[in-house]
């Protein structure tokens, strides 16, 4: 029987895993994904900020739960996948948004550079392969890999010129990595019900200086950056049954600034 496009884009009864969810791009998919019916696990190392993301969506009925995580520990990936599966039995989504940025300018010590690495792309491909590989045998499962504009494109150094800005080389180097990872891990799991997609947000607004704004805000076709509303819709769509045909893509969910 063909389910009504409600349920279809419903996540009620899924289970789903969002790292760093308090964050810039956490708090509003914390948000919006409980909001939607999942059963939401929260993962991250500052365990009291998403102590308090909680503990605001179950004052508003939604069921919201916290782990710890570190990327960098392979332990401490697998204490979650298996604490998730102990309390609930199952793991039906998985959103890898967090994000380490210990690099400030393209003249950072190399060991930033390293310290990147561990958790943005070795972290990420641990965690991707403990949890597809739970997916697989239940038989379904999707996962969410949060990307950027900036896998997808060179800096525009216009954007930063005269103003205390820079574009970070390992952000650039990590989110592009993600994209083709992404198809990796789709190919790899796809004959077993999992499905795996990139979602590549484009600038999002956190006060930055009016000059940016103003010259980013041109560069887009919806002449605005993105915020806090923007980014669960797509991720719900991601997770949900309704695109249970989608699978090795990425999403640029960017006012068009890529479209260019």
């Amino acid at each position: 029987m063909t389910q009504a496009p409600s349920t279809t884009f419903s996540l009620a009864g899924k289970v789903v895993v969002l790292t760093g969810g308090a964050g810039i791009y956490g708090r509003g998919l914390s948000a919006q994904l409980a909001a939607s019916g999942a059963t939401m696990i929260l993962a991250a190392r500052n365990v009291a900020a998403l102590e308090k993301v909680a503990a605001e969506e179950r004052a508003l009925g939604r069921s919201a739960h916290v782990r710890s995580l570190d990327l960098m520990v392979e332990s401490s990936i697998l204490q979650l996948r298996d604490s998730v599966l102990a309390e609930f039995g199952r793991i039906d989504g998985l959103i890898n948004n967090a994000v380490s940025r210990p690099m400030k300018s393209a003249d950072a010590p190399l060991a930033d550079w390293e310290a990147s690495m561990q958790a943005n792309a070795t972290g990420l491909f641990a965690i991707t392969r403990a949890f597809a590989d739970t997916m697989a045998t239940q038989g379904s499962g999707s996962i969410v890999n949060i990307g950027s504009i900036q896998g997808m494109v060179g800096p525009d150094y216009s954007l930063y010129e005269g103003l205390n800005m820079h574009a970070i080389p390992d952000y650039f180097f990590h989110k592009a990595g993600m994209v083709n990872l992404t198809r990796f891990f789709a190919a790899r799991y796809g004959p077993r019900g999992v499905r795996v997609n990139c979602l590549s947000p484009g600038g999002f607004f956190t006060g930055q200086h009016p000059t940016f704004v103003e010259r980013y805000t041109n560069a887009t076709f919806l002449r605005r950056m993105a915020d806090e509303h923007d980014l669960g819709g797509p991720v719900i769509f991601l997770l949900s049954d309704a695109a249970r045909y989608v699978t090795g893509t990425n999403l640029p969910v960017d006012g068009g600034y890529t479209a260019h």
